[in-house]
């Protein structure tokens, strides 16, 4: 007679309505097994979610309804382990000395492994004075996921959200994910360290880290220039949008960032960027500038002037970046190159390629070179409005695009000059909708075609916990 299988693990559900109930809770528990925090709120709790789960069998700390668990005070959470998984919790209106309120670690040797933070809401979590500084969240370890969390109103000294790499020789790739994640109004800090995301440390700038950042909306995330600080190799930051926000997704250190498919809307906002490029082979593809208003280092695109034997915390030189497929709509300064250029600052981005972008503006030159790049290309692009910058080059065509508008974008016509004009890159087979291109592809970030739309500019409802209706 054959039987069906056991499960590999009896799982077993602790409901805990005090913090003494809550560690025995842990202590006891096992793979598979979940841990339910009582409706409520829950005072200066340290919660130390110290387990080992299994593959398959995450062992699950959870409200018994997602969003009614409040957590306030000192409250803080450490996630050490493997396999562990933090589902509906809500930190409001608390407050630490320091630290980090998050952190996915035991102690500084022992780091946390596949496991995850959803569903989860941080609001308001400050200290007195501003300058306090620590985390949100800190994710130590490899293979951690932060998803559909909800984290807004930081006013105090520290990011938001910060991966830590692993010091060698252990020193490997992390390969966490950042996803589907509302990061909301972030009042502007006046110093360094209001970041919203930083991946990496400048010390620790030439690791990969591997590191996916896709599908968060960033909704007035003002707290300095760099909403995103990329400080280390191979990341990838796809499918984002940036709404009134003033900074920009900036590569601060690090080499071989891909940039593809986010929407950089400001709607006129004041300081409002789109992507900052410092490093080497970063490629920068298929994304939406609109109404942004910030120049310099916070134009749509800024190039940087580098540092002759530049330490790890100053700038490397720009090399052999790729910027194609994407489009400007009436942005203040669209590319700026060379940004930064001074007597210490003296190394011209060199190998850069523009190619397949189509820019619409009244507001000119297109293109400023703040110091004179070495060995650029362009190729297929389309301006259209203001002057270049640059006077007659190929691989610039000004004429308008005839352009049409959907929603709260524009693409282009089936009569437009952009349509099937582009030079074909062999890493960009989609556009921004997630779209294929065909052989003939079309300038822009747009391509015309027939296939249903995948992928559209991000709003509240789109993101974050299920019980936030926002």
């Amino acid at each position: 007679m054959l039987l069906a299988p056991l499960a590999a693990y009896a799982q077993v559900e602790r409901v805990a309505s005090t913090p003494q109930e809550l560690s025995s809770a842990i202590a006891s528990s096992g793979p598979g097994d979940t841990i339910i925090m009582a409706n409520g709120t829950w005072t200066d709790v340290v919660i130390s979610f110290y387990a080992q789960g299994a593959e398959g069998d995450s062992i699950t700390l959870r409200a018994e309804t997602p969003g009614q668990v409040i957590l306030n005070g000192s409250s803080r959470l450490r996630v050490g382990g493997s396999y562990l998984k933090v589902d509906g919790l809500w930190f409001d209106q608390g407050a630490l000395a320091s630290g980090h309120l998050i952190e996915f670690r035991r102690s500084s040797s022992r780091l946390t492994t596949h496991s995850r933070l959803t569903n989860c809401t941080i609001t308001n979590y400050n200290p007195p004075s501003y300058l306090t500084e620590y985390k949100w969240v800190s994710i130590y370890g490899a293979h951690n996921r932060v998803d559909h969390c909800h984290f807004a109103g930081k006013s105090h000294d520290g990011a938001t959200v910060v991966v830590w790499l692993r010091d060698p020789p252990n020193d490997n790739p992390v390969w966490h994910r950042i996803d589907n994640n509302y990061f909301g109004h972030r009042p502007e800090l006046g110093k360094n360290g209001g970041e919203t995301i930083r991946i990496g440390t400048s010390s620790r700038s030439m690791q990969d880290a591997y590191v996916t950042v896709e599908h968060n909306l960033f909704e007035e995330c003002d707290g300095e220039i760099e909403i995103i600080s990329n400080k280390s190799g191979n990341n990838i930051f796809r499918h984002n949008t940036f709404l009134r926000s003033s900074g920009t997704l900036t590569l601060r250190h690090g080499n071989e960032a891909s940039v593809y498919g986010n929407y950089f809307l400001g709607e006129g906002k004041s300081g409002s960027g789109g992507v900052r490029i410092i490093g080497e082979r970063h490629k920068v593809y298929n994304n939406y500038f609109q109404d942004l208003r910030g120049t310099g280092y916070r134009s749509a695109l800024a190039v940087v002037n580098g540092v002759p034997n530049s330490p790890l915390n100053r700038y490397f030189q720009v090399k052999d970046a790729v910027v194609a497929f994407n489009t400007f709509v009436d942005v203040e300064e669209t590319f700026v190159i060379g940004a930064g250029k001074s007597s210490e600052q003296s190394l011209a981005p060199d190998g850069l390629q523009i190619a397949n972008n189509l820019v619409v503006t009244r507001n000119g030159p297109i293109v400023e070179y703040e110091d004179a790049p070495l060995n650029i290309a362009y190729a297929s692009n389309v301006f259209f409005g203001a002057e270049s910058g640059i006077g007659q080059v190929d691989g610039i065509l000004i004429t308008d695009p005839s352009l049409i508008r959907d929603q709260d974008v524009w693409r282009l016509s089936s009569t437009s000059v952009a349509v099937g004009a582009a030079t074909a890159i062999d890493f960009v087979t989609h556009d921004i909708d997630g779209q294929e291109r065909d052989g003939l592809p079309d300038i822009g970030a747009d391509e015309i075609s027939l296939s249903p739309v995948v992928y559209r500019p991000l709003t509240s409802q789109d993101v974050g916990p299920s019980y936030l209706s926002l």
